[in-house]
């Protein structure tokens, strides 16, 4: 064997294991993915997703389903699941914009300040989603069947208070958190990577996201261990309600104003989002980084399909599809796994 031959012999385990190793990890092919995704809408758009304009559009959308999906993905992870998430952040919303509007728009005669406006809607989303934890940990309600109910609740509040018009004349301080820029990044968008980067810590460094884990892989045995379930239970319904409000906030300010038809679909795109990013809806397994990459995924669909037409009808559809097809290939492998 020649000395050439050697090298190539040599080199090519590395090669393989270097392979192994960056292939083999659980978000790598959700990359490649996105990245895929990317250039196909690029081509079949004739370069129009591709432009500046329209990838910052993508960002801001983004950044609300993110926030929300990021939210959900706490509960999931806890082995329940939040369907009420989008009347949540409609209800907040409606509330907010209805005590900051100028006119006959305010519900309560005088428009308060941004920031006590803000921070009704963060509180608005917390106590729904205390509701909805309270429900689950301490009934012993399904989650589905409680935010299910919830999300009807929410949206009937929100028609109560507005009537069904849409609620303007909002304050000018407000578009600084749907339109502002800070260092040529647009705010919703470090609003957006703020919580994720705080999220991935609190799930991967701290008691209580090791708890959030334990809970929604083994519930018994977590209470066994010394684990408060009804707390955990609790606290990540009212983290999911608080991102709802946080989402809420981008959106109205974004639009300057509120409607029955914000935040429309955020309860299927974060859903979406978090089991095309590898959270298996048992509970347990999962991750922030895979969670922000099927926040993109969805996010480039969406917007790759509004670009070249599509309706709202295939879009549903592609997300049922792709909703489906997450879910089925968690459950095949997680039997796969209990096979052996």
């Amino acid at each position: 064997m020649t000395e050439e031959k050697v090298r190539k012999n040599s080199k090519s385990p590395k090669a393989g294991r270097a392979a192994k190793v960056i292939f083999g990890h659980e978000n790598a092919i959700l990359g490649i993915v996105l990245a895929a995704l990317v250039g196909g809408m690029g081509t079949l758009s004739n370069g129009l997703t591709l432009s500046r304009t329209n990838m910052v559009n993508v960002l801001y959308q983004s950044s609300m389903r993110g926030v929300g999906s990021i939210g959900q993905a706490f509960v999931i992870l806890s082995a329940n699941i939040d369907i009420s998430i989008g009347g949540i952040g409609l209800v907040s919303s409606i509330i907010g914009s209805s005590v900051m509007a100028e006119g006959w728009h305010n519900i309560i005669g005088n428009p308060l300040g941004v920031q006590l406006g803000i921070f009704i809607m963060l509180l608005v989303g917390i106590g729904w989603g205390a509701i909805n934890g309270s429900s689950v940990a301490r009934i012993g309600m399904p989650s589905l069947i409680v935010t299910l109910a919830m999300w009807e609740i929410t949206k009937g509040v929100a028609f109560q208070i507005s009537a069904g018009h849409s609620i303007t004349q909002q304050p000018e301080g407000l578009k600084f958190f749907g339109q502002g820029v800070v260092g040529g990044v647009p705010v919703p968008v470090c609003i957006f990577i703020g919580i994720a980067v705080t999220a991935y810590l609190v799930l991967n460094h701290t008691m209580f996201g090791r708890a959030v884990y334990a809970v929604g892989g083994n519930p018994a045995s977590s209470w066994l261990s010394g684990i408060n379930v009804r707390a955990i239970k609790l606290v990540v319904f009212m983290i999911s309600g608080f991102m709802a409000g946080i989402a809420g906030v981008i959106f109205t300010s974004r639009v300057m104003s509120a409607s029955m038809q914000s935040l429309e679909g955020l309860e299927l795109d974060s859903i979406a989002a978090v089991c095309v990013g590898g959270v298996s809806l048992m509970g347990g397994k999962g991750n922030i980084i895979g969670v922000v990459l099927g926040v993109l995924i969805i996010g480039i669909i969406n917007n790759g399909m509004s670009v070249m037409g599509a309706g709202p009808a295939l879009q549903g559809i592609v997300k049922g599809v792709i909703i489906f097809i997450a879910v089925a290939t968690d459950y095949l492998r997680r039997r796969e796994e209990l096979r052996y």
